[in-house]
């Protein structure tokens, strides 16, 4: 595009391999962030995290976490991240600064025990169903400004009726058919997702090893060995 000598000069002029002080006060002041994961290999995700302000903990200026709250029953970025620890936060600022920043690094997820053992002040939330399960420790590795340009300016309403529904297992309060996807169900059937682009060479392969293992399946007149499994001691075919 062009661009090659402005990236440059942003990389060097704006992207840290650690929060800085401002980074460090902002990220403690978000109710909400976008985080994106990939699996193993690199289907992509992209999520939402919200929590009471400080809920994303800034534990030094290399280290954030975070907790998990109950009613999350998917899970699809928990298990991106135990296949590949890569991860990007997008933390914005609608309401006051209109700026973002970027966090990218390695997570790894820690059971509630171990970090409360390990990371003191961290506290319990007395809301039910925002207590927290596991938690997701971020190294940061890039921490950078994403800009204000095009960042609606939105403002809070007064909460009302009997607020958010923290950990609710509850259908319609988790939004429900929303989307009327559930109508389709019926000619469908369950989604599955697409197959692996290795998903057609894993099955090639496989075949011609199921080939190779028939035609020395102990042919008395050949004398070849016979087939006693994929993990037996017996040479390789």
């Amino acid at each position: 595009m062009g661009s090659t000598g402005r990236a440059d000069r942003f990389y060097a002029d704006q992207v840290l391999d650690r929060l800085n002080a401002r980074m460090r006060e902002f990220a403690a002041e978000q109710e909400m962030f976008f985080l994106a994961t990939a699996d193993r290999h690199g289907e992509c995700d992209n999520t939402f995290r919200a929590g009471q302000a400080g809920f994303l903990h800034v534990l030094d200026d290399r280290t954030l976490a975070y907790p998990e709250y109950r009613g999350n029953g998917v899970h699809a970025s928990l298990g991106n991240i135990e296949e590949n620890p890569h991860v990007g936060l997008l933390m914005v600022d609608f309401l006051r600064h209109r700026i973002g920043l970027h966090v990218n690094g390695r997570a790894r997820i820690v059971a509630d025990e171990e970090m409360r053992r390990t990371r003191h002040g961290l506290g319990t939330d007395p809301v039910p169903g925002r207590r927290s399960l596991v938690w997701v420790e971020v190294t940061v590795e890039e921490a950078y400004i994403h800009c204000a340009k095009h960042i609606p300016h939105l403002q809070k309403v007064p909460a009302g009726g009997a607020g958010r529904p923290w950990g609710t297992d509850d259908a319609k309060r988790k939004g429900g058919d929303f989307f009327g996807a559930a109508a389709d169900a019926p000619r469908r059937g369950p989604f599955l997702p697409p197959p692996r682009a290795d998903a057609a060479t894993w099955r090639a392969e496989a075949a011609r090893l199921l080939a190779r293992a028939e035609r020395h399946g102990g042919d008395a007149d050949t004398r070849s060995p016979a087939f006693s499994g994929w993990f037996s001691r017996t040479p390789a075919l």
